[in-house]
């Protein structure tokens, strides 16, 4: 197959650079972020292992913090493709009604808090360069639409109270925000998830209509510790 001419010219390949910089840069600033933090991390330190120039950098990136502003939000997408796929996956592969995969979700959420990357530069890191409407924001970006369609999906199953889904989308979502601060900034990470988990499925079991098979722990499974998420799981 042939290259479009505008690929060949020198304006496609000026183009090609432009993009490949930007991810060198971008690859470069989470993997210094993620390991040093982003007071210890200078831009002298990013421009090198990105193999650039601080003209490069800052043609893309207004100064430091706009380029984490950048990384924080790549590697937020990033955790909520993995956990769209898998969630998707375990819909495809068990049969369950709605609200027992959300919840089931939730879980694999809290399990992808003790991901390195994710835990260090969106969930630590994050509320304290840019304040904590950079993480609400990325909660609404990533999280709002789907929970929403899927709790309408619970109502309409007749799994859980029927009620207006927007603000029980709110809520659900700062719940499910704050138990993840809790887990990233907790001494003892894996007791902390551990712990949020079974706190965060006791109260959603409030939610649950009587009579819904599995009203407690869907089908039996310990929500606390649910099997099978894999995301950075740091032991019991």
């Amino acid at each position: 197959m042939t290259a479009p001419r505008s690929a060949r010219g020198p304006r496609g390949r000026r183009a090609e650079h432009t993009a490949d910089t930007r991810r060198a840069l971008l690859r470069a600033a989470r993997t210094l972020f993620a390991e040093r933090g982003y007071t210890a991390t200078g831009t002298e330190d990013i421009v090198a292992a990105a193999q650039v120039t601080r003209g490069a950098l800052y043609h893309h990136f207004k100064d430091k913090a706009d380029l984490f502003r950048a990384v924080m939000g790549d590697c937020a997408q990033d955790m909520a493709e993995r956990l769209v796929e898998q969630e998707t996956a375990r819909a495809e592969a068990q049969s369950g009604d709605a609200w027992t995969l959300l919840r089931l979700g939730f879980q694999s959420f809290l399990d992808a808090c003790n991901d390195p990357d994710f835990q260090r530069i969106v969930l630590v890191e994050g509320p304290a360069v840019l304040g904590h409407s950079a993480w609400d924001a990325l909660v609404e970006q990533h999280g709002y639409v789907l929970l929403a369609e899927e709790l309408t999906r619970a109502i309409a199953e007749g799994s859980i109270q029927p009620m207006p889904v927007a603000p029980l989308t709110r809520l659900l979502a700062a719940l499910i925000s704050e138990a993840s601060l809790y887990i990233a900034r907790a001494e003892d990470h894996a007791r902390a998830r551990r712990e949020a988990g079974e706190v965060l499925d006791r109260l959603l079991t409030g939610l649950t209509l009587p009579g819904v098979p599995g009203g407690g722990r869907a089908g039996g499974a310990d929500f606390g510790d649910a099997p099978g998420a894999g995301f950075g799981r740091t032991g019991a």
